[in-house]
């Protein structure tokens, strides 16, 4: 990276503070980078306590309160990166909408709220950034995006999340490669079950097994491999869907 604009990131879905959106903030923000993080339904004091945790390693930060369900809130949240921050190099979409439901629950008003976030607003988000890195020149930029490993194996009652963060995943290749000549990479993660704050010792006891590397993955194993590739050694890969799983074995 060879200036200050270069070390900005959009990381949104950072809601709490075992998420993956924060250990991939902490670890942007220990290599340098400038974090900008979004944020729904977080506790009333939290944002502002982890915005002076990434303060205090040494870089800018801000926070927004968002609904990312909103038809415009790509614009909208583009337009704060650049006011507060400047123009980012770096967006990784890692918000979602999840809500399990099997086929006897699936309805019109659940698959769009799923749509709302996980689809309409990556898709529009990486457009309107990929749109305004061209206009302004740039020559170095990432996107990441969020996958949960849907074409590896069924997901049963959780429908909706499945059909939506599935399509992320074609979506990442085909504008990977619209990109590509801008020096744009697009790439997608999928970390694989996630000890972060949805998991309970029931569920832990059930994965962990299912783990050939002997323990269920941390926030900060996502962050690793998102960090890599918003790095300028992951020049050279672009519209890979990359399985960091921990050898997690689908039985």
């Amino acid at each position: 990276m060879t200036n200050k604009q270069d070390k900005i990131a959009i990381i949104t879905g950072v809601s709490n503070q075992r998420g993956i959106g924060a250990a991939v903030c902490r670890k942007l923000a220990s290599q340098g980078l400038d974090i900008f993080f979004t944020y729904w339904n977080a506790d009333s004091e939290w944002p502002d306590i982890f915005q002076r945790e990434i303060s205090a390693m040494g870089v800018r930060c801000e926070g927004l309160e968002i609904d990312l369900s909103k038809v415009d809130s790509h614009l909208f949240l583009l337009d704060e990166v650049s006011k507060k921050l400047g123009f980012p190099s770096i967006l990784i979409n890692n918000a979602a909408h999840s809500v399990d439901l099997g086929y006897m629950d699936l309805d019109t008003k659940s698959l769009d709220e799923h749509y709302n976030v996980n689809i309409r607003a990556t898709c529009l988000l990486s457009a309107e950034f990929a749109r305004r890195f061209q206009e302004m020149n740039r020559m170095w930029g990432r996107i990441i995006n969020i996958t949960s490993g849907q074409d590896l194996g069924p997901m049963p009652g959780n429908l909706a999340y499945v059909a939506t963060k599935g399509a992320i995943s074609a979506f990442t290749l085909s504008l990977s490669a619209e990109l590509a000549p801008l020096g744009i990479t697009v790439n997608a993660v999928n970390p694989g079950p996630t000890d972060s704050n949805w998991m309970t010792d029931d569920i832990r006891k059930y994965l962990q097994p299912k783990f050939l590397m002997g323990r269920i993955g941390l926030p900060e194993d996502a962050a690793r491999i998102i960090a890599f590739l918003a790095s300028e050694e992951a020049n050279w890969i672009t519209g890979q869907v990359i399985h960091s799983e921990g050898g997690f074995y689908r039985s």
